[in-house]
Protein backbone atom coordinates (compact mmCIF):
# COMPACT_ATOMS: atom_id res chain seq x y z
CA UNK A 1 0.00 0.00 0.00
CA UNK A 2 1.63 3.61 -0.90
CA UNK A 3 2.27 5.39 1.79
CA UNK A 4 0.83 9.44 2.45
CA UNK A 5 3.82 11.76 3.13
CA UNK A 6 2.80 15.36 3.83
CA UNK A 7 4.98 18.31 4.07
CA UNK A 8 4.69 21.48 5.83
CA UNK A 9 6.79 24.62 6.42
CA UNK A 10 6.55 26.12 10.35
CA UNK A 11 7.92 28.78 12.11
CA UNK A 12 10.70 27.89 15.23
CA UNK A 13 7.37 27.86 17.44
CA UNK A 14 5.25 25.86 15.23
CA UNK A 15 3.20 28.64 13.37
CA UNK A 16 2.88 28.20 9.74
CA UNK A 17 2.44 31.93 8.69
CA UNK A 18 2.06 35.28 10.80
CA UNK A 19 -1.50 36.73 11.69
CA UNK A 20 -1.51 38.08 7.97
CA UNK A 21 -0.76 35.11 6.56
CA UNK A 22 2.31 36.38 5.39
CA UNK A 23 5.74 34.34 5.19
CA UNK A 24 8.75 36.73 4.45
CA UNK A 25 10.24 35.09 7.24
CA UNK A 26 10.87 31.48 5.88
CA UNK A 27 14.33 30.59 4.39
CA UNK A 28 12.40 29.92 1.25
CA UNK A 29 8.75 30.77 1.20
CA UNK A 30 8.37 29.01 -2.10
CA UNK A 31 9.44 32.66 -4.18
CA UNK A 32 12.10 32.97 -6.86
CA UNK A 33 15.04 33.26 -4.38
CA UNK A 34 16.04 29.95 -3.19
CA UNK A 35 17.20 29.92 0.20
CA UNK A 36 18.08 27.02 0.83
CA UNK A 37 21.51 25.12 0.41
CA UNK A 38 21.82 22.45 -1.89
CA UNK A 39 21.65 19.91 0.81
CA UNK A 40 18.17 20.29 1.69
CA UNK A 41 17.54 21.07 -1.86
CA UNK A 42 18.31 17.70 -2.63
CA UNK A 43 16.34 16.27 0.20
CA UNK A 44 13.26 18.23 -0.93
CA UNK A 45 13.13 17.00 -4.50
CA UNK A 46 13.87 13.47 -3.61
CA UNK A 47 11.23 13.49 -1.39
CA UNK A 48 8.83 15.38 -4.31
CA UNK A 49 10.06 12.40 -6.72
CA UNK A 50 9.30 9.53 -4.50
CA UNK A 51 5.49 10.65 -4.91
CA UNK A 52 3.70 10.18 -7.76
CA UNK A 53 0.66 11.69 -7.14
CA UNK A 54 0.01 15.27 -4.83
CA UNK A 55 -2.54 15.76 -2.78
CA UNK A 56 -3.82 19.30 -2.24
CA UNK A 57 -6.27 21.42 -0.51
CA UNK A 58 -8.92 23.72 -2.93
CA UNK A 59 -7.48 26.69 -1.02
CA UNK A 60 -3.92 25.69 -2.05
CA UNK A 61 -4.99 25.18 -5.28
CA UNK A 62 -6.57 28.06 -6.31
CA UNK A 63 -3.57 30.13 -4.84
CA UNK A 64 -2.41 29.48 -7.97
CA UNK A 65 0.20 26.65 -6.75
CA UNK A 66 -0.50 24.74 -10.09
CA UNK A 67 0.07 27.50 -12.44
CA UNK A 68 3.18 28.69 -10.28
CA UNK A 69 5.42 25.71 -10.69
CA UNK A 70 4.09 25.42 -14.42
CA UNK A 71 5.84 28.69 -15.34
CA UNK A 72 9.03 27.67 -13.33
CA UNK A 73 8.78 24.50 -14.96
CA UNK A 74 9.19 26.19 -18.30
CA UNK A 75 12.83 27.49 -17.42
CA UNK A 76 15.41 24.99 -17.28
CA UNK A 77 17.97 27.54 -16.32
CA UNK A 78 15.72 27.95 -12.58
CA UNK A 79 17.55 26.40 -9.96
CA UNK A 80 14.07 25.52 -8.85
CA UNK A 81 13.73 23.71 -12.34
CA UNK A 82 14.49 19.98 -10.77
CA UNK A 83 11.50 20.50 -8.15
CA UNK A 84 8.88 22.24 -10.53
CA UNK A 85 9.33 19.87 -13.60
CA UNK A 86 8.23 16.49 -11.66
CA UNK A 87 5.75 18.35 -9.69
CA UNK A 88 4.21 19.50 -13.23
CA UNK A 89 4.09 15.93 -14.47
CA UNK A 90 2.50 14.54 -11.59
CA UNK A 91 -1.18 14.02 -10.97
CA UNK A 92 -3.03 16.32 -8.66
CA UNK A 93 -6.20 15.29 -6.77
CA UNK A 94 -7.93 18.41 -5.26
CA UNK A 95 -9.97 18.36 -1.94
CA UNK A 96 -13.19 20.53 -2.30
CA UNK A 97 -16.59 21.00 -1.11
CA UNK A 98 -17.41 23.83 -3.74
CA UNK A 99 -16.01 22.93 -6.96
CA UNK A 100 -17.66 20.77 -9.47
CA UNK A 101 -14.69 19.98 -11.66
CA UNK A 102 -10.87 20.56 -11.19
CA UNK A 103 -10.25 23.55 -14.10
CA UNK A 104 -5.86 22.41 -13.97
CA UNK A 105 -4.05 20.12 -16.32
CA UNK A 106 -3.25 16.73 -14.43
CA UNK A 107 -5.76 17.76 -11.88
CA UNK A 108 -9.00 15.90 -10.71
CA UNK A 109 -11.45 16.28 -7.73
CA UNK A 110 -11.19 13.75 -5.19
CA UNK A 111 -14.02 11.23 -5.24
CA UNK A 112 -16.29 10.87 -1.58
CA UNK A 113 -14.52 11.85 1.41
CA UNK A 114 -10.96 12.36 2.69
CA UNK A 115 -10.49 9.30 4.12
CA UNK A 116 -12.68 7.00 2.01
CA UNK A 117 -10.67 8.84 -0.95
CA UNK A 118 -7.03 9.05 0.52
CA UNK A 119 -7.48 5.12 1.51
CA UNK A 120 -8.56 4.44 -2.15
CA UNK A 121 -5.33 6.15 -3.20
CA UNK A 122 -3.25 4.23 -1.01
CA UNK A 123 -4.58 1.23 -2.30
CA UNK A 124 -3.31 2.54 -6.43
CA UNK A 125 -0.47 1.20 -7.53
CA UNK A 126 2.18 3.56 -7.95
CA UNK A 127 5.05 5.75 -5.86
CA UNK A 128 3.69 7.54 -2.66
CA UNK A 129 1.31 10.16 -1.94
CA UNK A 130 3.07 13.53 -1.35
CA UNK A 131 -0.19 16.45 0.28
CA UNK A 132 0.59 19.96 0.73
CA UNK A 133 -1.90 22.25 2.21
CA UNK A 134 -2.55 24.89 5.02
CA UNK A 135 -3.49 24.12 8.39
CA UNK A 136 -6.65 23.27 8.02
CA UNK A 137 -5.90 20.41 5.15
CA UNK A 138 -3.38 19.26 7.31
CA UNK A 139 -5.31 18.84 10.52
CA UNK A 140 -7.96 16.86 8.45
CA UNK A 141 -5.48 14.54 7.47
CA UNK A 142 -3.52 14.08 10.67
CA UNK A 143 -6.90 13.83 12.90
CA UNK A 144 -8.23 11.20 10.03
CA UNK A 145 -4.69 9.50 11.02
CA UNK A 146 -4.37 8.89 7.19
CA UNK A 147 -0.31 10.10 7.24
CA UNK A 148 1.90 8.17 7.15
CA UNK A 149 4.84 10.51 7.28
CA UNK A 150 4.92 14.20 8.48
CA UNK A 151 8.00 16.10 7.22
CA UNK A 152 8.14 19.36 8.77
CA UNK A 153 10.56 22.12 8.16
CA UNK A 154 11.08 24.34 10.92
CA UNK A 155 12.45 27.86 10.32
CA UNK A 156 14.85 29.85 12.37
CA UNK A 157 12.34 32.30 12.92
CA UNK A 158 10.00 32.62 16.39
CA UNK A 159 6.87 34.56 15.37
CA UNK A 160 5.29 34.75 18.79
CA UNK A 161 1.62 34.92 17.47
CA UNK A 162 0.07 33.95 13.94
CA UNK A 163 -1.61 30.70 12.37
CA UNK A 164 -1.16 27.79 13.80
CA UNK A 165 0.29 25.05 12.26
CA UNK A 166 -2.26 22.41 13.29
CA UNK A 167 -5.23 25.04 14.55
CA UNK A 168 -7.89 22.10 13.49
CA UNK A 169 -6.63 19.95 14.69
CA UNK A 170 -9.63 17.97 16.64
CA UNK A 171 -8.35 14.91 17.79
CA UNK A 172 -4.71 13.97 19.34
CA UNK A 173 -2.06 12.22 16.71
CA UNK A 174 0.80 10.31 18.87
CA UNK A 175 3.64 10.35 16.37
CA UNK A 176 7.41 9.06 16.91
CA UNK A 177 10.42 11.00 15.73
CA UNK A 178 12.48 9.05 13.13
CA UNK A 179 14.52 11.69 12.13
CA UNK A 180 16.15 15.24 13.02
CA UNK A 181 18.55 16.60 9.97
CA UNK A 182 19.80 20.35 10.78
CA UNK A 183 21.19 22.31 7.65
CA UNK A 184 23.53 25.14 7.35
CA UNK A 185 21.15 27.80 6.49
CA UNK A 186 19.38 27.50 10.24
CA UNK A 187 16.47 24.90 8.90
CA UNK A 188 15.91 21.55 10.85
CA UNK A 189 13.45 18.87 8.92
CA UNK A 190 11.78 16.81 11.49
CA UNK A 191 10.18 13.47 9.93
CA UNK A 192 7.59 12.23 12.15
CA UNK A 193 5.95 8.99 11.79
CA UNK A 194 2.70 7.14 13.87
CA UNK A 195 3.93 5.53 17.24
CA UNK A 196 2.08 2.09 15.67
CA UNK A 197 4.53 2.55 12.44
CA UNK A 198 7.21 -0.21 12.58
CA UNK A 199 10.46 1.09 11.71
CA UNK A 200 11.29 0.95 8.31
CA UNK A 201 12.96 3.09 5.19
CA UNK A 202 14.23 6.56 6.70
CA UNK A 203 13.70 10.10 5.31
CA UNK A 204 15.74 11.22 1.89
CA UNK A 205 19.54 12.07 2.95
Amino acid sequence: MRKLKLEMQVSADGFAADDDGGTDWMVWNWGPEWGWEQRLRDYHNALTTSSDCILLSSAMAQEGFIQHWEQVARDPASPQYAFAQPITQMRKVVFSRKLREAPWPRAELAQGGLKEAVDALKREPGKDLLAYGGPTFASSLLAAGLVDELHIIQNPTFLGRGRPMFKDLRARARMALRAALPFACGVVVLCYVPQSARSGEGMPE
